[in-house]
């Protein structure tokens, strides 16, 4: 059995629902960067609601085709702008939306992004989580995990918004593995334990993840880096998170091991610079990721961290909308002067060196 099929059989029986792309990336010239950004788009839904099923979904859909075209080209310019390797986005309707938007960034600012969306099961709201990455990405396989009654009785939760990648980077002449996990988990601040209970899940599908794809190489020291990034919903704070916490949870991996735990990029962003939401102070937005990610190794060439910010210059069309504005009247708001969404994207960028 190849190692390839291993991996395929690894992750059906991990996840139920699993994409491959193997041997999908030409690596022509080798990168000195690696960038992911993470932003949610607030109801990126497009103006027809004919495959809208919830009330909820066509009432948020953009009221006309110019607003629609409007918002998705100001998408595709902020990522333009940013030009980030991956891009992990939540709130997205379907990967029809998906499709046009990458159709605009490459029509409006001539780079190539593949989509990458497995539909989910938030059946209310009708959002979505999904990746961006450019064209000569190795992204190996996508897929989403699946929560079993036994997995509920445990103490695990269902996660509707999540999406898992794995994917290449080349990094002096050899292969890295980065494996990438995409959520939206639930909002509102007193569903602080539900969360914890969606990042136990998150969690142990990381680790049987990892596990699968660590098992399926060739060389047992290739490098398999993990980043976890998305739309927290947390009210933990950079640097003052609780030990029993919902981020505290996502960044322990679910083990007593701390050699595992993940690193919160945020601690590495200006304490004045941190918020990523409408609401003043909040951080709901957050990339976490491996030690192995931004500790860099003397003498080795390697991948690590070179900065990580939260921009709202992406995002902003004047300045910030105010909150009433923003909420009660988006799109009586001038065109020029609109937000784009409530979050503030948060880019971050590893240099190979």
């Amino acid at each position: 059995m190849t190692n390839d099929t291993m991996r395929f059989l690894f992750l059906l029986a991990f996840t139920g629902q699993f994409i491959s792309g193997f041997g999908s990336a030409a690596f022509a010239q080798q990168p000195t960067e690696f960038s992911v950004m993470t932003w949610n788009l607030e109801w990126f839904f497009d103006n027809q609601t004919a495959d809208n099923p919830s009330e909820l979904g066509r009432e948020k859909s953009a009221p006309s085709r110019g607003q629609w075209d409007w918002r998705r080209d100001r998408v595709a310019a902020a990522i333009a702008k940013a030009q980030p390797t991956v891009v992990a986005l939540q709130e997205i309707e379907s990967q029809n939306v998906m499709y046009f938007l990458t159709r605009a960034i490459d029509r409006n600012h001539g780079l190539k992004y593949d989509d990458y969306v497995i539909k989910g099961e938030d059946f209310y709201t009708e959002q979505d989580v999904a990746f961006l990455a450019t064209t000569t990405t190795g992204v190996q396989s996508i897929s989403r995990g699946v929560v079993t009654p036994s997995m509920k009785s445990r103490g695990h939760a269902s996660v509707s918004k999540h999406l898992f990648a794995v994917v290449e980077i080349p990094v002096n002449g050899k292969i890295e593995l980065l494996v990438m996990a995409n959520c939206h988990l639930r909002a509102m601040a007193e569903k602080g334990e539900l969360r914890a209970k969606q990042a136990r899940t998150l969690s142990l599908w990381l680790e049987r993840l990892v596990a699968g794809v660590k098992a399926s190489q060739e060389n047992p020291e290739q490098p398999v880096h993990v980043l976890v990034t998305g739309d927290f919903n947390t009210e933990e704070l950079a640097g003052r998170i609780s030990s029993d916490s919902d981020l505290a949870v996502l960044m322990s991996r679910g083990t007593n091991d701390p050699s595992d735990d993940l690193v919160d990029l945020h601690d590495h962003i200006p304490a004045a610079e941190r918020t990523t939401h409408l609401l003043p102070g909040r951080q709901f937005d957050r990339i976490l990721v491996s030690r192995d990610l931004v500790v860099d190794t003397p003498g080795v060439v390697d991948l690590c961290l070179r900065d990580v910010s939260v921009r709202s210059d992406l995002n902003f069309g004047g300045g910030q909308d105010t909150q009433d504005e923003h909420w009660n009247n988006y799109w009586g708001i001038a065109d020029d002067q609109r937000d784009i969404s409530d979050h503030n994207p948060v880019l971050a960028r590893f240099q190979i060196q």
